[in-house]
């Protein structure tokens, strides 16, 4: 049963002298201006234009377009290299990831494997032990000093073409696919202009931001440590919904090149079939996965984990080592000369007397045993006893050791 544990070494959180440069010079003001206009520019819409059933739709098919990009694109395929995808997907997946506005393929890639290497460290880009708010939005508020992020190798990336294209017309893309385009198509198709800007456009991105971030902030949060517990990483079937399949996180931190963020049949995972889907069109091939008796030799050793931490609150009486020994003669003399109400069953005296009056048998049953060895009626003479009798007797009524000459 030992062998089912892995042995864990002890980390120690590494020490990191805080920031010297004042808040106001240390603020990405791209980013502090886009993340909180955004938002008021999309409540604004939201209290003021009429949404359509034509806009609404369009908005809700442009915000699964641009969640691909992130999660099929920026994400599994290039941040993981969990498949590969043939030039048309990558070009669709890199526009779709231009539309959710949340930087360049390398840019974003390069940070999520930085955050894989050292998670829950400083070095982490956006390390959940500084907390909810920090992992969440806080971290892109601020520039950061890359000397003291960790590395993470990006040589694939920065050889890549198309990487290297949509990294150097990101602002572009980012005008044509996150703006102009679910615009113009509500504008020009039925003449929504007004929805399709503050809905098809600002309000999808905020969502969008919000739920990508979740993945950040609520994965490290909420759920079950399904594989391991060494890091904050968790799964929970919420935040797959909120991410569009992103939220068996403890699944992906412990197998990160695997294409799948869930492996159950009932699951929710989008991006997993997206990526099926693609492959059973020709589209994407390579598609990786880690070797299933290893995921489920994790899952066993979480649960057995489980069940020991719960075990080791229980009391299961006095162990057998620290248990007086009686010679027969001894068991005997107690019974008759101090009228103690003890008998025996595999070697263990027993003294039932709390017991009597609670014997599910009977008393005169009982009490017919006593001062004698009733291993073969306890085992199936008289009755079968379930495990729940035995576990009884062995926490409150064993009192010792029967030494046999």
């Amino acid at each position: 049963m030992s062998a089912m544990y892995i042995e864990r070494p002890t980390y120690k959180r590494e020490k990191m002298a805080p920031e010297t440069r004042p808040l106001l010079e240390r603020l990405h003001w791209v980013h502090v201006v886009l993340l909180s206009t955004t938002p008021l520019i999309a409540l604004y819409g939201v209290l003021t234009t009429t949404l359509t059933m034509k806009t609404m739709l369009w908005a809700l098919l442009y915000y699964a377009f641009a969640g691909l990009g992130i999660t099929a694109g920026y994400h599994r395929m290039w941040a993981h290299t969990a498949y590969s995808a043939t030039y048309p997907l990558q070009l669709f997946l890199a526009f779709a990831g231009s539309a959710a506005v949340q930087g360049s393929i390398f840019w974003w890639a390069r940070d999520h494997r930085v955050h894989h290497r050292y998670t829950d460290t400083p070095r982490d880009p956006y390390d959940a032990i500084q907390g909810f708010w920090h992992c969440h939005i806080g971290w892109m508020l601020v520039k950061k000093d890359r000397r003291r992020l960790g590395y993470a190798d990006t040589s694939d990336l920065k050889s890549d073409p198309l990487v290297r294209w949509q990294h150097k017309y990101y602002p572009l893309l980012v005008l044509m696919f996150g703006v102009v385009l679910p615009t113009a198509v509500a504008g020009l198709l039925w003449g929504d202009w007004r929805g399709g800007f503050f809905y098809a456009t600002v309000l999808r991105m905020v969502m969008l931001h919000h739920a990508t971030f979740c993945v950040n902030s609520l994965a490290h949060t909420i759920g079950t440590h399904t594989y391991d517990d060494v890091q904050t990483a968790r799964d929970s079937w919420i935040t797959a919904l909120v991410t569009m399949g992103e939220g068996y996180h403890n699944f992906h931190h412990q197998f990160p090149n695997d294409y799948r963020n869930a492996i159950r049949f009932y699951q929710y995972d989008p991006t997993k079939w997206f990526i099926r889907v693609m492959a059973s069109l020709g589209l994407a091939y390579d598609l990786k996965t880690f070797p299933a008796n290893e995921i489920e030799k994790g899952f066993i050793q979480m649960r057995m984990q489980e069940l020991e931490n719960k075990r080791v609150k229980l009391t299961f009486g006095t162990p057998v080592s620290k248990l007086p020994v009686f010679t027969e003669q001894e068991f005997l003399d107690q019974v008759k000369t101090h009228k103690k109400q003890w008998m025996v069953i595999e070697g263990y005296v027993y003294d039932v007397k709390p017991f009597i009056n609670d014997h599910p048998g009977g008393k005169a049953l009982i009490m017919g045993g006593i001062g004698k060895d009733m291993t073969e009626a306890f085992n199936g003479g008289v009755y079968q006893h379930h495990n729940s009798a035995r576990n009884l007797m062995n926490t409150s009524l064993r009192i010792g050791v029967l030494q046999r000459l």
